[in-house]
């Protein structure tokens, strides 16, 4: 079943791609069991506890609590997919109606359940496109995850985003939840944006030159400083 962190105050979304590419990729992080931490962790937060007192109140009151990295990679995109645009509960809703359905959230289930049945779960129209299309590139071979590790950031965002339904957003969370890169900003997230606002700026507007001004010294563990940042907002651990 996917499972959504609830989010009682933030909306997630992400740009979307509407041109559909056949493109061999390979890129991927090695698999970690989901109980297990990114490795660089605990260096990352005495860094930033170090960097930014604001932040450093914030680690220090969750100072036992981790991102739980994803170890699939459909399973990964598939779930940012469904939480483009919509706040969480909905995507909760919609994602307990997809495993129920599904039995399960794979390539193979989605892959052959098709788009009807998928919309039948709460998926728009597009975002059933999206996920059945998502499917069949990888049952495909389109995305061979093997070697994805070899490239930066933005040779991933690059390459992903040519898959219809996963914009610059949707990257970013596979970047961070299952690459577990280091140093992502992804700063058209709202829940980031009103977090920086909350916690720097007492709830003032702020552009996002002010925000990327803001996140350098967080270099280069801005990943792990965003992860906090949802943390500070939410009741519970955010997870994609």
């Amino acid at each position: 079943m996917v499972a959504f962190a609830k989010r009682s105050t933030v909306l997630s979304y992400g740009s979307q791609d509407n041109v559909k590419i056949n493109l061999s990729m390979e890129m991927q992080t090695p698999s970690l069991p989901v109980s297990s931490p990114p490795p660089f962790w605990s260096k990352a937060r005495r860094y930033l506890i170090k960097a930014d007192p604001v932040l450093a109140t914030i680690l220090k009151r969750h100072r036992s609590e981790k991102l739980v990295p994803r170890g699939d990679a459909f399973f990964s995109l598939a779930r940012s997919i469904i939480g483009q645009q919509i706040s969480v509960k909905a995507a909760q809703s919609v994602s307990d109606r997809l495993a129920t359905e599904l039995g399960e959230i794979t390539i193979t289930t989605v892959a052959a359940a098709g788009q009807k049945q998928l919309r039948g779960c709460g998926l728009s129209r597009q975002k059933s496109l999206y996920l059945y299309d998502l499917a069949n590139h990888f049952k495909e071979g389109a995305l061979n995850t093997q070697q994805w590790h070899k490239l930066d950031d933005q040779a991933v965002i690059k390459q992903l985003t040519q898959f219809k339904g996963i914009g610059p957003w949707t990257a970013e969370m596979f970047l961070i939840f299952h690459m577990m890169r280091p140093d992502v900003l992804p700063l058209a997230d709202i829940g980031i944006q009103k977090a920086m606002r909350v916690n720097f700026n007492k709830g003032n507007s702020m552009s996002k030159e002010e925000m990327v001004a803001k996140a350098e010294p967080w270099r280069p563990w801005r990943s792990v400083a965003v992860w906090y940042l949802w943390r500070s907002l939410d009741p519970l651990p955010v997870a994609y």
